[in-house]
């Protein structure tokens, strides 16, 4: 893509995350079946348009971390975006959903680092290591693509479809805890409606982890001590409507309420 053509389509992005309920054509359709690495441009421009309206940087998100998302969508690996400031809620949030389009949750696991970690060749034990905490989160997501009628690109493009992260109240020492046996349940106004553990986070959230900070060293970023990291999602997205209240509950670290409103 050209460079007129990278600012135009995080221009589009960005005016469809200020309207209320906008969706655009997929960029695939709009510029062509172009590389990842331009999708990760638009991101990095969506990015500094952001960060001149005066919003910070608190954390990154990995998604894509299942094998069926990955063979759905016709990738091999993950993908990043960004979690700003706004976009962090604490337990027991209530959330207006009148400037979401097409919302979804998802369970993860999220990490605080002691420690930064640059890339490359960081493992899932650098990552161990460096895991200072660990927490429950409920991460929103949404698309400004019309319909979810995303590939990689698009999704790229649209900061990983991040709308919004709520964060669990208790912060947990990792030591000792297998995360690829942490067990997982969600429920949806207390129906369950997903289960899974963090062996379905790409064989492991440390795994994952370690995946960012090596794909972020190519961009000359590193992981940050303190920095909120969402690791991947345990189990499938599911769609929420106004009046749910969604509870994720993990073993041996919590859990995490929010309930959605008109």
């Amino acid at each position: 893509m050209e460079k007129n053509q990278i600012k135009e389509a995080a221009t589009s992005l960005l005016k469809a995350q200020g309207d209320v309920n906008p969706m655009i054509e997929p960029l695939t359709d709009q510029y062509g079946n172009f590389p990842i690495s331009d999708a990760y441009e638009i991101q990095k421009e969506v990015l500094a348009q952001r960060l001149a309206q005066g919003r910070r940087v608190v954390g990154k998100k990995i998604g894509l971390t299942s094998e069926p998302m990955q063979k759905l969508i016709g990738v091999d690996q993950p993908d990043y975006g960004q979690v700003f400031d706004d976009q962090v809620f604490e337990d027991y949030s209530e959330l207006s959903m009148s400037r979401m389009i097409s919302p979804m949750v998802e369970a993860e696991i999220g990490m605080i680092l002691k420690r930064d970690l640059q890339g490359p060749g960081v493992t899932a034990l650098d990552v161990m290591n460096s895991c200072e905490a660990i927490f429950p989160v409920i991460e929103i997501i949404d698309s400004r693509i019309k319909d979810w009628k995303i590939k990689i690109q698009d999704t790229v493009a649209d900061n990983a479809g991040c709308w919004g992260v709520v964060v669990g109240s208790i912060l947990t020492n990792p030591s000792g805890i297998d995360l690829r046996l942490l067990g997982m349940n969600m429920t949806i106004n207390g129906k369950i409606v997903a289960t899974g553990a963090g062996a379905a986070v790409w064989q492991s959230p440390y795994r994952s982890v370690a995946w960012l900070a090596n794909k972020l060293s190519e961009y000359e970023v590193s992981l940050k001590a303190g920095e909120i990291i969402l690791s991947g999602a345990l189990a499938a997205a599911v769609k929420i409507y106004a009046g749910d209240i969604v509870c994720v509950q993990f073993d041996r670290i919590g859990g995490v309420w929010v309930k959605f409103t008109p």
